[in-house]
């Protein structure tokens, strides 16, 4: 039962407890909107939006004509919901870049094609193609480089990147950065990172860039797991040559989008929450899961509050981010652009984990957001099985440049099984969204948006630069917040 949803139990389940909560002196008004909430996102049209989102404009990859049209189309949904209040803010990155087409084989010792594909951001090989002997790379380390320069000068790079990230080194974008122009200065070809997903299936190594959407120093691609095994196990016995033509379209600076709708509230509507969820996706797949779903999850939530009778208490800022997958762009400029008016922030609800049976939420190390959580989860997210709170923190989607602030920011947290299985691949399309869950997710976070902008006071306080600094200490996100220029002790 916990893997599937039924409406119908969902309603009977969420009315008993409301009704018992009415009789102990609950909040009506807000009890009935709740009802209204959950029934209007059940019957909604939710699903159809996903659909159209991600069969229509495919692939939504920042920078491209393709995310732009999905942004402007985000923003019409935003207003044929009757809010007037719905901007598109502005944002340059370096470099745009569209992907184009990879080929690549062994052409010694034996000659077999193989399954390559290119990094995000990597510049195009010469016409002619990349060609070298292949040499194992261990170690990314500037002395180690160093050391190995000889060995690495002109060939063909397999990065061993289980040896590489294990060996103390920090895989931050700067120190990335560092190793690949090492590389380039080395006259490296071409630098092939192996994946980790049994059948050859590429499409994991979208996070292996710089992170500002700046080309990356040299051409770089991804290899299949068994293509990768078959080259070791060649370079076993003797070299092993390889040749592979990447072409990719490499732009300059363009002008990216986040779309903003702005429901203004009726009591405090100079105090306001952030409600994410990321348009853009990665460019093998459709994104249906990553983050399709999330930004559905934000329109449907806009749609449902904005045709309430009232209005929330607070103002609700519903964001459509773009750059999350180039390195959360969207809403670490968003901070910067907003840094005056932050203080009025009084929470920030993200959805980026996909579809899955809802568990409930990432509080980011944050007990006393988990204690305010704990009755309205109790009392409004009981019949979604959506009652936990973890303190795990991370630093890896559009929540998280908040959490830096200080600002009560908190994570839809689902089951994510499903999830692994089909992200950053070309497989993660609409066909994999059970609409059941995908509703009882977006009640989940509806309902939550709506009471916490609907609290007597603010859920949380924010919380000063040392606690900040104390949370990350414990995560062990210190030295790579540091390392990517996010954080100042």
């Amino acid at each position: 039962m916990k893997n599937r949803f039924m409406p119908g139990i969902f309603m009977l389940a969420l009315a008993s407890a409301l009704g018992t909560s009415a009789q102990q002196g609950s909040d009506a008004a807000t009890d009935a909107a709740v009802r209204t909430i959950i029934g209007n996102i059940f019957t909604g049209p939710s699903t159809g939006v996903l659909q159209h989102m991600t069969d229509w404009f495919g692939a939504r990859l920042t920078g491209t004509q393709e995310f732009e049209d999905a942004a402007q189309w985000g923003a019409e949904q935003f207003r044929s919901y009757g809010i007037d209040d719905v901007r598109l803010e502005g944002f340059t990155i370096p470099n745009a870049w569209r992907r184009g087409t990879a080929s690549a084989s062994i052409v010694a010792p034996l000659r077999r094609a193989i399954h390559l594909s290119s990094i995000g951001w990597s510049p195009s090989t010469p016409s002619s193609g990349a060609q070298g002997q292949m040499v194992i790379v261990t170690d990314i380390a500037p002395k180690a480089l160093d050391t190995q320069a000889a060995a690495i000068r002109g060939h063909v790079v397999l990065l061993d990147t289980d040896k590489a990230f294990a060996s103390g080194f920090n895989p931050s974008y700067a120190n990335l950065k560092a190793a690949y122009l090492r590389f380039r200065d080395l006259n490296v070809p071409l630098l092939v990172l192996p994946d980790a997903v049994p059948n050859d299936v590429l499409g994991d190594w979208v996070d292996v860039d710089n992170g500002e959407a700046h080309v990356q120093p040299l051409p770089m691609a991804e290899l299949g797991m068994e293509d990768a095994l078959l080259i070791r196990r060649l370079m076993e016995q003797g070299p092993v040559t390889l040749h592979a033509e990447i072409s990719n379209f490499v732009g300059g600076s363009t002008t990216v989008h986040n779309v903003v709708a702005e429901l203004h509230g009726e009591g405090r509507g100079d105090q306001w929450l952030v409600v994410g969820g990321h348009l853009d996706s990665w460019d093998y797949n459709t994104g249906a899961q990553d983050d399709g779903s999330g930004a559905a999850m934000v329109l449907e939530s806009a749609r449902v509050l904005a045709a309430l009778p009232h209005r929330p208490f607070r103002s609700i800022r519903f964001i459509l981010w773009t750059g999350e997958e180039p390195g959360i762009l969207g809403s670490r400029t968003y901070v910067r652009q907003h840094q005056t008016e932050l203080d009025r922030c009084v929470a920030v609800l993200n959805s980026d984990n996909g579809i899955g049976r809802p568990k409930g939420w990432k509080v980011a190390g944050r007990q006393d957001l988990a204690d305010a959580l704990a009755p309205i989860e109790k009392k409004y997210l009981a019949a979604f099985d959506a009652t936990g709170t973890t303190l795990e923190t991370t630093f890896d989607t559009d929540q998280g440049p908040f959490h830096l602030q200080g600002i009560p920011a908190i994570e839809m947290w689902f089951d994510m099984a499903r999830y692994d299985s089909i992200h950053h691949k070309p497989s993660d399309t609409f066909d994999k969204v059970d609409p059941l869950q995908f509703h009882a997710d977006t009640a989940v976070l509806a309902i939550s948006t709506y009471v916490i902008a609907n609290l007597p006071q603010p859920i949380a306080p924010h919380i000063d630069h040392a606690a900040v600094g104390e949370i990350l200490k414990q995560a062990n996100l210190t030295d790579y917040l540091i390392a990517h220029g996010d954080w100042k002790p």
